[in-house]
């Protein structure tokens, strides 16, 4: 159903026929290519902006008796790609995205992340190629897809999630000095969102057409994706 359209209204849609298996394929050699990128960029930042402590590291995302969580490898060099606003500056995140629920105990963290990330990639992968959604559904598959499996390897090789993607600026935008510091994974998974966000808009659009053509609520201006079944 669409974003703006009640079950009630509207008839149900039948189902589309599965995707092909050549789009299947790309569909899977994209998540590949996505998550290797961001898993690589992940690996360059640790070598790049980081480096091993010299004393032995503190637990992996257990706070102090001051109720900090002292990172495991410690911040050598900062990449300044556009002066005062954007960076590249290692940080390690215990959290999901932006930090949530850093101070959570390990097996918490993992049993969530680790599901969530697990039952999502593989509801996302199924719907796809039952051939669910439109165009811009396909799209996200492969970016929210990856950005799950990249952070989720880090959790799993490390503990914490790698980030080091930084944008901050002078004054406040939003009440903000800056953008809490993300990753390669970070912005597939939003790119994904949005593809899923203007998907679910058109789908309702799609629905609306369609049942003004079997002659039920009448579809003024309603704009079809005649080609989503394509991919």
């Amino acid at each position: 159903m669409g974003l703006f359209t009640k079950k009630e209204e509207l008839p149900p849609m039948p189902a589309g026929p599965p995707r092909a298996a050549k789009w299947i394929g790309v569909c899977l050699a994209a998540t590949a290519l996505l998550t290797v990128a961001d898993l690589w960029s992940k690996d360059w930042a640790l070598e790049t902006l980081s480096a091993e402590r010299t004393a032995e590291p503190p637990p992996v995302c257990e706070a102090n008796e001051q109720g900090y969580i002292v990172h495991q490898r410690r911040q050598t060099e900062v990449v300044e790609l556009v002066e005062g606003s954007l960076e590249f500056r290692y940080q390690e995140n215990c959290g999901a995205a932006f930090g949530l629920f850093r101070n959570q105990p390990a097996w918490v963290r993992n049993s969530v992340f680790g599901l969530a990330a697990v039952l999502a990639s593989l509801a996302l992968l199924w719907m796809f190629a039952k051939g669910r959604g439109g165009r811009f559904f396909a799209m996200s598959v492969p970016f929210v897809v990856s950005g799950a499996i990249g952070n989720l390897v880090d959790r799993l090789r490390l503990g914490y999630v790698v980030d080091f993607i930084r944008f901050y600026w002078d004054g406040e935008l939003f009440g903000l000095r800056e953008w809490p510091t993300f990753n390669v994974a970070d912005v597939t998974i939003t790119i994904g969102v949005i593809f899923l966000i203007i998907d679910g808009y058109l789908e309702g659009k799609r629905h609306k057409a369609w049942a003004a053509e079997q002659g039920g609520v009448p579809a003024p201006g309603a704009v079809g994706d005649k080609k989503a079944k394509a991919v």
